[in-house]
């Protein structure tokens, strides 16, 4: 592993396989979008945002924009966490204004119309995103393909929308167990295809969104979060020995270490709820963590940005970190700011 690092020419690679650099790698969840000038003229050109997701020539671009912009150390591939579910015969849409819309899931006869498998021909337009970019990028430049951790995207299935609780799929899951458990099991078989499939398409590590994690009570925390994360990591290391997972479980708290434990992702990604000091003193020194600036600190800039920023870095200084925000960019966000934050980075603070 360390003569691998050592000649690996991308910071956010080497910190992933366990390098603690310094200053450390950057790259922001939604670091492409609406804040950028450049995106909002060529997400003009698609008639929804779902088609935007399936133009390859739009999407390497909304890929590409940050890094020419900000020079991230890694790129994130631009789609949806939905298009799992519409790779898998969901009727999927994006109302403006009103995020995604889906045919809800409420019954067995609803669960029955789903393809029993990924349809891989579906998602081609991504790979060959992928395939673009990772053509396009700067050498030092890493990239990174991703989807929704199954308990979340089932959310969006069975209420047909994002909602604040995720109460219609945590009903679901208390009233139908078993046919919720076979949801999960769909999605994990089709996430671990998909990743599998942007692997081979070129990119060198992936990231699993559980936005929703936080809502779960224990039980169904072990049950629908790890679980259904932890098969998925078995699954895609079976197909790529060294692939390299991200785990995202927003909202997880104290039971991020029972996530990290069991899943045995790559590195864990903290939210912005979480105190850094105590990650530090939590987690093994080995374990590699990513993030977590509160989004709105970087909106504010300034010395509340910062302020942010070094206290972050401070504490996880000396061991393989990887800066981020604990949650997306938001459309608000001054691009100055961003610089900023990236000029701080490395200018290697706190000194």
């Amino acid at each position: 592993m360390a003569d691998q690092t050592r000649s690996n020419p991308k910071p956010f690679l080497r910190t992933l396989d366990g390098e603690a650099g310094v200053p450390p790698p950057i790259w922001l969840m939604r670091q492409a979008g609406r804040y950028l000038p450049e995106y909002r003229e060529i997400r003009a050109k698609a008639p929804s945002f779902l088609e935007f997701c399936y133009a390859p020539t739009l999407a390497a671009e909304a890929t590409l924009q940050p890094i020419r912009r900000f020079g991230f150390d890694a790129a994130i591939l631009f789609s949806d966490i939905l298009v799992i579910p519409d790779a898998l015969g969901q009727k999927v849409s994006f109302e403006s204004g009103e995020g995604p819309r889906l045919e809800p899931i409420v019954s067995a006869e609803d669960f029955a119309k789903l393809a029993e498998s990924l349809n891989l021909a579906r998602l081609a337009p991504v790979f060959e995103t992928i395939e673009r970019v990772a053509a396009s990028l700067p050498s030092e430049t890493a990239f990174i393909g991703f989807c929704g951790a199954p308990w979340t995207v089932a959310s969006y299935m069975i209420a047909g929308k994002g909602t604040p609780d995720q109460a219609p799929a945590r009903l679901f899951a208390y009233r139908h167990p078993d046919l919720f458990q076979r949801l999960i099991d769909r999605l994990t078989a089709a996430s671990i295809d998909y990743l599998s499939a942007q692997i081979s398409a070129g990119v060198e590590a992936v990231q699993i969104f559980d936005s929703w994690a936080g809502v779960l009570p224990a039980g169904e925390f072990e049950q629908w979060c790890v679980a259904p994360i932890k098969a998925i990591v078995s699954g895609l290391k079976q197909k790529h020995k060294t692939a390299r997972i991200i785990g995202f479980p927003r909202g997880a708290g104290p039971r991020l270490r029972q996530f990290a434990q069991d899943t045995a992702v790559s590195a864990l990604g903290l939210d912005s709820s979480i105190d850094p000091v105590w990650a530090a003193a939590e987690f093994d020194q080995n374990l590699v963590l990513q993030g977590n600036l509160d989004p709105l600190a970087l909106v504010a800039g300034g010395e509340a940005l910062d302020r942010s920023a070094r206290r972050i870095l401070s504490a996880l200084r000396g061991r393989p970190h990887i800066f981020n925000l604990g949650h997306g960019v938001v459309p608000e966000t001054p691009l100055d700011h961003v610089s900023r934050l990236v000029a701080l980075l490395r200018e290697g603070a706190p000194g």
